[in-house]
Order: structure tokens, then C-alpha cells, then sequence
């Protein structure tokens, strides 16, 4: 590798060590704005007369009833101990109903006919516990809002019976009902069925045709991981809390600092939602809805320090005259090969890429054939470290040719430096003759001194953008999450800690990991490899040492398998060049050795004469 290559890897290694720390900056920007804002919110202004219709009385905004009291909406109850049937209104007593299917439990409250808690069953802790995503389980999700009505905190009817928890063997479904007291009524549907991800939802309206609507998820996510114990270089880049959209241009992950719209003026909304890092639930449509999406940011009162927040997210849009609203509440665990099967884009939630070069189409493939290559592998040898350490020496096979090529030609060079400096002194005063005389010299003895950068460069175009898509992959991957590879090193996806006795701030928050630490010396010999050649003893120093510094200072807090991969590459990078030098070697040897018997020869032709 030539003083440039390497210049150039360790500048593509600190731009992206640059922009985790600016991601991570820009999330801490976030929570510290968030942390400022004043708690509490401005009630909205009922809009007087926006529900009313000409034929059709309105819904009556002014008569709903607080949530502490009784609302007028109730089931009828009939008297018949009188001669004439006198019909009452029952009170609607506060009830949860919990159903559950084999991909998650979901709590619906019929206080507002909301979702306040959503349990995958899919991301078990430690102690076996599966978690609970809704960061504010009080305000929970799909709040309804009509004609700037808030019914979020208003009492539904539920059907007499209804049993406090159900497993959906079969769909069930669930039906709330609000009715005000002029008989308007807003029915909510929610179907869930055993094998089905999500949380079907039907509203219809009758007595009135409402103008708009807006749907409130005011609780949040929650992140199910385990945040980082003390700061790191670049440590918050492997956790995400992003508003995520699908507005059939492409899927769009935003980082939202304080309050933001989208697609206000044009565009539409095919799903939106929110992920976490191994985690998204959307809310999709059954076809693209002209709907305006807003994203507020707020940090929960009881969050971790290292948690940047979630976001209230609301979806609103204008009816058109429609007596229903229908749409679709998604929990997707982000399992790359399940969510791709819905093809609605949800693998960009994982990774995405710039579309102006078209990665995001490219790059998004790759990451999806690593992760599956993975599983190819795992499906021989079950075991994602070894699938690792195959991926990587197949990497660099296919760039060995081109390898060899940079180091034959850079050997070639240096052979000749003796012969260039000559001609640099002879020439110093005349640039055009000077090169002249060097590319002659190259010609004479069969060198191209573009193959030297050529061959270097690609090697480490090629690997750089796999490096880039295993990172994506390691630490955003559910598939990769909890998987072991041999004794200390119990999940690739993490960084591999042995002991959290001792912490290095920034570097090791967690602990003493190994991996980095050998990385840090393969990385230092396979660099001291490359600029052995190098004349300069200062420059050679500092090159060395600059490397290994540099992917020290975020490798520890990487995922391990991104820094087994590292290691393996190294080694097979040290291991190619010493076979190479050998041979290297051996050929000066030979040449010697026919020189050496060539002069011998001339000197006894010359005796004999």
C-alpha cells in the first residue's frame, strides 16, 4: 500500500468516523433541546360548526364530557318494572382489553379506543422478558382527532362482555363506540389476527360526514436495547430514533430536533411511523393518502441519559366526503427478509443510501446479499463469526489479483529509485526533460507506474463499500442480535467487553473488549508492512502510528463482528505481503545468483583469450 493509499483510507476512515460523531452530536442537540421545552402543551380551539353538513345535525363539541365524569354515550338500558318502558342511560365504565397474537400483545383502552401498549415478541432480554415499545403507555397510540375534535381522552362503548384479555386464534376484532348527544356516532373497528403483524383499523362515522381528520400517536417508542453506560467516539450512531416514511419517491429516516412537517405541500404517504434500532411500527394506508405528516420531539421524564428520544407524530388530511377511514397500525421487528416480503420498502428503514448516486437502490442491495451470503453461510457452519471470516476471505480473493499487481509494480518502482533520484539531480532544472527521462526508464524495464495507484486504489474502492455495508448490517441487523461466535464474544452485534471492572472514557465505556486491541496491533504491523518502503524515518513514523490510533478511538464501541472482519482482513493483508516478500525475495535471489554466474563466465572467456 503507497504512502497515498493509505492517506486516502485513513481520510475515508476519518470522514466516517466524523460523521457518527456529528450523528451522535446532532442527537444530543436534540435531547437537550427537547429537555428545555416547557412541558406543558396549549389546548386546541374546538372549531365551532365545522362538522355541520346541510342535511346532517353536527357533532356537538360542546357537550363532550370530561373524562372524569359519565359521558352521555352509553348503551340504552330499559326499565320494565313500569308499565311503559323508560329508557336510561348506563354510565361507561373505564375498561382495557388486551389481545394478543403470536407477533405481539397489544393493550386497546376505551378511553379515547387508543393502543397503550404494543409487546413484541420478538426481542427477549436477558432475563427472558420480551419489551414493551410505547415510550408513554398513559397516552399510547392512535388518538383520534375529527373536525378538531379530540376524542383521545373521551369514553368509548365497548360491546356487553367484552373479556379483558383475548388471544386471536382466529381475527377478532374489537369495536368501540363514541356517540354525542344528538345521535352522531364514530364507531372504531380494530381487527387483529393470529399471524399478522398488524393491527387492522376501521372508522366509519354516522350522522354526520366529517371534514377532516387528524391520527395522534402521542406516546412515543421506546428503545428495547440497553444504552452504552458512558460516552464513546461515534457510540450513539448504533442507535437510532428516526421518523420513518415511505412518500413513493422513496423511504425517508429523519432525525427531528424540535417540530417539523413534511410532505406539506406535495407528495404523499404511503406508511409512516417511527423505528428504533431494532424495531418500527408504521401506520399504512391502503393506498397512498394525501395525508401531511408532523413529528414533534420530547424526551420521557424517566429515559436514559443516553437515549436521544422519540417523537409525537401526528397524520392529518381532509376526508372528501367519506363516511369511513381506514388504515393499517404495523409492528415490524426489522428482520431484514421478513419486512422486504411486504415490498413496501421497509428494508430502507435498516439502511438506505444517497439516491443522487443511486445507492439507494445499489447499496441497499448489497447490505441485503451480505446479510443473506451470511445466512447462506450460517445455514452450512451454524455459526455468523465464521460466516464472517468467510465473507471477508472472500473479499480479499477477489481483490487479490488486483493487489499483487500494486505490490509487483511498487516493488518494480523501488528497485529503480536509485536510478529516478539520478535523474531527478540530472534533470532538477528542466521538468519536461526529467519526465521524460523517468517514463523512458519505466518502458525500458516494463513498469507502469499507474498500476501501482490503480491497483491500490481499487482493492480499497471494492472493500470499502462492503466494509460500510457490514457496518450497516452488524449493527442494525436483528438477525445478528444475541448471536454468539466462541468463548468471550456472545454477541457479534455488540462490542465483545470481558470486563466492565475498568472503563476508558470515550474509548471503553463498557468495559476492556479484546478485539479492539488486537485490531489496533494488526492494523499497526500490516501499515509498518506498507510503508517499509518509505525513506523518510519521521513520515514513516507517524504514517504507522496514525492508523492504528484512529480506528482505535471508535473501534471498541464498534459491533464485534464489524471488528472481526477488520482483523481478518488485516491478517490476511500481513499474511499476503510476507508470501509476496518471500518471493520476491527468492526471484532477487535467483537473479543474483545467474548475475554472480554470469561474471564468472565472462571471466573466464576473457582468460582463456
Amino acid at each position: 500500500m503507497k504512502k497515498n493509499t493509505l492517506i486516502g483510507l485513513i481520510l475515508l476512515v476519518g470522514l466516517f468516523v466524523w460523521s457518527m460523531t456529528m450523528s451522535t452530536s446532532r442527537a444530543q442537540e436534540a435531547q437537550a433541546a427537547a429537555s428545555k421545552k416547557a412541558k406543558s402543551e396549549q389546548v386546541e380551539n374546538v372549531r365551532s360548526g365545522s362538522l355541520r353538513t346541510p342535511e346532517l345535525a353536527p357533532l356537538d363539541s360542546s357537550k363532550l364530557v370530561p373524562v372524569t365524569l359519565a359521558p352521555q354515550t352509553a348503551p340504552a338500558v330499559v326499565d320494565t318494572t313500569k308499565d311503559s318502558a323508560v329508557v336510561a342511560e348506563a354510565p361507561i365504565v373505564r375498561k382495557k382489553v388486551k389481545i394478543e397474537n403470536d407477533h405481539f400483545s397489544a393493550v386497546f383502552d376505551n378511553q379515547g379506543a387508543k393502543i397503550t401498549s404494543i409487546v413484541v415478541k420478538a426481542l427477549k432480554d436477558s432475563a427472558g422478558n420480551f419489551p414493551e415499545i410505547i415510550a408513554d403507555t398513559v397516552k399510547g397510540a392512535l388518538g383520534l382527532k375529527i373536525d378538531g375534535v379530540d376524542l383521545s381522552e373521551q369514553l368509548f362503548a365497548l360491546p356487553e362482555n367484552t373479556p379483558d384479555s383475548i388471544f386471536a386464534e382466529n381475527e377478532t376484532t374489537l369495536t368501540f363506540t363514541f356517540k354525542d348527544p344528538n345521535g352522531n356516532k364514530v364507531i372504531r373497528r380494530y381487527t387483529v389476527s393470529k399471524s399478522d403483524v398488524s393491527i387492522k383499523q376501521a372508522v366509519t362515522f354516522e350522522g354526520f360526514k366529517p371534514n377532516d381528520y387528524e391520527i395522534i400517536w402521542d406516546g412515543g417508542m421506546k428503545e428495547t436495547e440497553e444504552f452504552p453506560k458512558g460516552r464513546s467516539f461515534g457510540g450513539g450512531s448504533y442507535f437510532f430514533s428516526e421518523v420513518v416514511f415511505n412518500d413513493l419517491v422513496g423511504v425517508e429516516r429523519e432525525t427531528v430536533r424540535d417540530r417539523e412537517k413534511f410532505n406539506e405541500e406535495e407528495g404523499k404517504i404511503l406508511w409512516a411511523g417511527m423505528r428504533r434500532k431494532y424495531v418500527a411500527a408504521v401506520i399504512k394506508y391502503p393506498e397512498a393518502s394525501e395525508a401531511t405528516l408532523s413529528a414533534e420531539h420530547f424526551t420521557g421524564k424517566d429515559a436514559d441519559s443516553k437515549d436521544p428520544g422519540t417523537y409525537r407524530i401526528t397524520l392529518s388530511d381532509n376526508l372528501n366526503g367519506s363516511d369511513t377511514l381506514a388504515f393499517d397500525f404495523m409492528v415490524l421487528p426489522l428482520s431484514w427478509s421478513e419486512i422486504k416480503s411486504f415490498d413496501l420498502g421497509f428494508e430502507k428503514i435498516i439502511v438506505s443510501g444517497w439516491s443522487w448516486c443511486g445507492a439507494d437502490v445499489w447499496f441497499v442491495a448489497l447490505c441485503g446479499f451480505l446479510l443473506w451470503l451470511l445466512k447462506f453461510f450460517y445455514s452450512i457452519i451454524p455459526n455468523y463469526g465464521v460466516g464472517i471470516i468467510l465473507i471477508t476471505i472472500l473479499v480479499r480473493t477477489l481483490t487479490t489479483p488486483l493487489t499483487l499487481k500494486q505490490l509487483r509494480s511498487t516493488s518494480g518502482m523501488s528497485k529503480l529509485k536509485p536510478e529516478i533520484d539520478a535523474i531527478n539531480v540530472k534533470y532538477r532544472s528542466d521538468p519536461q526533460k526529467k519526465q521524460a527521462a523517468i517514463m523512458e526508464l519505466y518502458a525500458k524495464n516494463h513498469i507502469n507506474p499507474m498500476a501501482s495507484c490503480t491497483g491500490g486504489c481499487l482493492p480499497m474502492l471494492i472493500q470499502m463499500p462492503v466494509f460500510f455495508a457490514l457496518f450497516m448490517v452488524f449493527g442494525r441487523a436483528i438477525e445478528l442480535r444475541g448471536m454468539p461466535f466462541i468463548g468471550w464474544i456472545t454477541d457479534l452485534s455488540r462490542s465483545d467487553v470481558i470486563w466492565n471492572g475498568i472503563t476508558i472514557p470515550f474509548i471503553m465505556p463498557d468495559g476492556i473488549a479484546i478485539l479492539p486491541i488486537v485490531m489496533v496491533f494488526t492494523t499497526y504491523f500490516q501499515t509498518k508492512q506498507s510503508m517499509a518502503s518509505m525513506t523518510d524515518p519521521a513520515q514513516q513514523k507517524m504514517m504507522v502510528w496514525m492508523m492504528p490510533i484512529m480506528m482505535f478511538l471508535f473501534s471498541a464501541v464498534m459491533p464485534s463482528g464489524l471488528v472481526l472482519y477488520w482483523i481478518i482482513s488485516n491478517l490476511w493483508g500481513i499474511g499476503q505481503y510476507a508470501l509476496v516478500n518471500r518471493a520476491r525475495r527468492k526471484a532477487n535471489a535467483q537473479e543474483s545468483e545467474m548475475l554472480k554466474g554470469k561474471k564468472v563466465q565472462d571471466a573466464v572467456i576473457v582468460k582463456k583469450k
